[in-house]
């Protein structure tokens, strides 16, 4: 039986149990990127929030099934794709290609799909002329379709705000149709210069809130799924929309659980291109390195804004730094002394460690975890009467915590010079030669060995 967790589901506005649909199965979907240019490092902490909520998971013993989409069709591509006279499909993949590379750099484990816009159209197409047919959605005379908002009387349950609210102020934009300023567009009726699809609702594309309802109803074969989530800018009006549609199609608030992670700031200011405060993900993982990026944006709660600061940043490589050390002493205590470490293993401290993150991904606890468990670590391998099954216990448990924790780091590379260095250490230290002990012994530290 997989054990507990508890996660906050912004619908319901607190952290509850999570019970999924599937016993012993949990199905996550969240918003991906809109291909159009590079993801820049505020798009990358939902994926890393994803990517660790998983590994919690799957260690609590649950299968997981996640994916998350790409968007490939949308203005912002069309415009891309006729300024570089290309296709929006050699757009798309371009910057799949760029997005990816970042994927695999921060260790994200591969999700089961990663769904395309562009491969769903007739479901789409049929999606929407089910929620017309329902007197729901509505189409203009341009042949433009809208859904009516006003017709779903829980729209604004998940933002939690008010129709008349967010009515007020707002105005229908000179040359739409709709009926009122807060319809949503589902089907665009189109004749310029972008990718159109023939259909029975015309020749025309999805607007964007439609698509990632249609591919988890097409992916997941049900309505209704355990986790849907994304960035806290998508959860009005991106994920009402899509919670509007299927209360339309189906009934359904289409996840039990919905998940929403803070912005990124940058030095105070929210990350965004109209302040020119832009930090490109793959440049800063050339920068910093991967771990690094993750050990920044892990060691604050996922739900609250996170300050991009060179202090931060400085604070999170001094911390990375610190676990890599630790894991090359291993290393280096296993292959210069020929040993092998058993299989014993620290299941109290693992259990309390991942009971934090069963907590709402609860890192902060989490870490005083691991803590303990370095400090332990360091005192068994400074101490030469340390025995096998200690030592074993210590590396086993911290090596389990880091990969839940989603960090990696290159093996210790071990060449026979290294060990003759070593030998030649013991024997000078044997020998009482205190200055050739600690010739070679600088050696060994200057190779990450001591």
């Amino acid at each position: 039986m997989p054990g507990k967790i508890r996660l906050y589901d912004t619908y319901q506005a607190k952290v509850v149990d999570f019970v999924p649909i599937v016993a012993g199965e949990v199905s996550i979907y969240y918003c991906g990127p809109t291909v159009y240019n590079y993801a820049h490092l505020g798009n990358i902490r939902p994926v890393l929030v994803f990517d660790l909520l998983g590994r919690v998971l799957r260690e609590l013993g649950y299968k997981v099934h996640m994916i998350s989409n790409y968007t490939d069709i949308d203005d912002k591509i069309i415009n891309k794709a006729l300024e570089e006279k290309k296709s929006e499909k050699e757009v798309s993949d371009f910057y799949i290609a760029a997005y990816e590379k970042v994927l695999s750099q921060l260790n994200i484990i591969p999700l089961e799909y990663h769904p395309r816009v562009s491969n769903y159209i007739p479901q789409i197409v049929d999606f929407i002329s089910a929620i017309v047919d329902k007197g729901l959605a509505y189409k203009t005379a341009s042949g433009d379709v809208y859904f009516s908002v006003k017709d779903d009387p829980f729209y604004g349950s998940l933002s939690k705000t008010k129709i008349d609210d967010l009515i007020s102020g707002s105005r229908v934009e000179i040359g739409e149709e709709k009926k009122s300023p807060l319809d949503f567009a589902l089907w665009k009726n189109t004749s310029d210069q972008g990718i159109k699809f023939d259909s029975s609702l015309g020749k025309g594309r999805p607007g964007w809130h439609t698509e990632c309802v249609v591919m988890i109803n097409s992916y997941f074969k049900k309505p209704l799924i355990d986790i849907h989530g994304g960035g806290f800018d998508l959860k009005f009006p991106h994920h009402e929309n899509e919670m509007a549609q299927s209360w339309a199609y189906d009934g359904t608030r289409l996840a039990n659980t919905w998940m929403h992670v803070g912005f990124l700031n940058m030095n105070g200011e929210k990350m965004s291109k109209s302040l020119g405060n832009i930090v490109m993900a793959q440049e800063a993982i050339d920068k910093f390195g991967g771990n690094v990026i993750r050990d920044f944006y892990l060691t604050t709660y996922y739900r609250s804004p996170v300050n991009f600061t060179q202090e931060a940043i400085e604070t999170a490589t001094s911390e990375v730094d610190k676990y890599e050390r630790l894991m090359k002493k291993f290393e280096a205590k296993e292959g210069l002394e020929g040993i092998v470490f058993t299989s014993a293993f620290d299941q109290e401290s693992f259990d309390k460690f991942l009971s934090f993150l069963a907590d709402d991904l609860n890192v902060a606890n989490a870490l005083t975890v691991l803590a303990e468990v370095m400090k332990n670590a360091n005192n068994l391998l400074r101490n030469p009467r340390s025995s096998l099954d200690d030592l074993s216990k210590a590396f086993n448990t911290y090596k389990k915590m880091l990969e839940v924790l989603g960090f990696k780091f290159e093996p210790l590379l071990i060449s026979s010079q290294d060990k003759e260095t070593y030998a030649s250490y013991l024997q000078a230290r044997a020998d009482k030669d205190f200055k050739r002990s600690d010739e070679l012994r600088q050696l060994l530290i200057a190779k990450g060995l001591m």
